[in-house]
């Protein structure tokens, strides 16, 4: 990991996360998932998963982001996670179970501020989507390879012996070569709203970490990109 850099400007940053003082931030860049459902996955419309539960892999790569005065470009995040129900219901009841795992090469102040929005507690949508969450099974710092092509042909991401996800765009007979098969604004976002979910089927989702295991192939993915900014 490396070495924590101790600067005047992430110092205070720092410092203003732990007395509850937010700088503003703000991180774009690509997400995307695979899980259980069949394609395309209900969730993303906001309805039950197609087995009524669902297991996934989510990884997020942050393209540009700063939080106060530090840098977060270029660093990648990954969650592994389960629940059963419609987690876009308003129950209150439907939980996310998740493992969240952080790339391993932040230095301290990095590591404090993705814990920060990953938490919600720097708010953005984030602090939404932590009012979804139930168990954290553990936190931890790895090496994660996170792939992606400019022309979201295929996406990837994989932690060496834990985690490998990765999915191939969704085409068919009747799709214009070179085109994606995508849905505009979908009401159950994983990353907010407004985005464009371009969909996938899944060559890989395995998981062998924290309390997760699985293995499976040619399920459901999906590409969105996403643009977070706070407090």
């Amino acid at each position: 990991m490396a070495a924590a850099t101790t600067t005047t400007t992430t110092t205070e940053t720092a410092m203003a996360a732990t007395e509850g003082k937010i700088p503003n931030w703000r991180v774009t860049g690509d997400w995307f998932d695979v899980c259980k459902c069949n394609i395309p996955c209900p969730c993303e419309f906001a309805q039950t998963p197609t087995y009524g539960d669902c297991e996934g892999i989510l990884a997020y790569n942050v393209k540009i982001g700063n939080y106060g005065e530090t840098s977060l470009d270029g660093l990648n995040v990954l969650a592994v996670s389960s629940f059963k129900g419609n987690i876009w219901a308003g129950d209150g009841t439907t939980k996310v179970d998740l493992a969240l795992f952080f790339d391993e090469r932040v230095n301290e102040q990095q590591r404090e501020a993705l814990n920060m929005i990953f938490s919600g507690k720097a708010g953005g949508f984030m602090a939404e989507f932590a009012k979804l969450i139930g168990e954290v099974r553990g936190i931890e710092y790895a090496s994660i390879k996170f792939e992606l092509a400019d022309d979201l042909s295929y996406w990837s991401a994989e932690i060496p012996g834990k985690v490998l996800a990765k999915a191939e765009a969704l085409t068919g007979p009747t799709t214009p070569p070179g085109k994606r098969v995508q849905t505009i604004n979908p009401p159950g976002s994983e990353v907010g709203p407004g985005g464009v979910a371009t969909w996938g089927i899944s060559l890989a989702d395995e998981a062998d970490t924290i309390g997760f295991k699985w293995k499976r192939k040619g399920r459901s993915s999906k590409h969105i990109t996403f643009e977070w900014r706070g407090p």
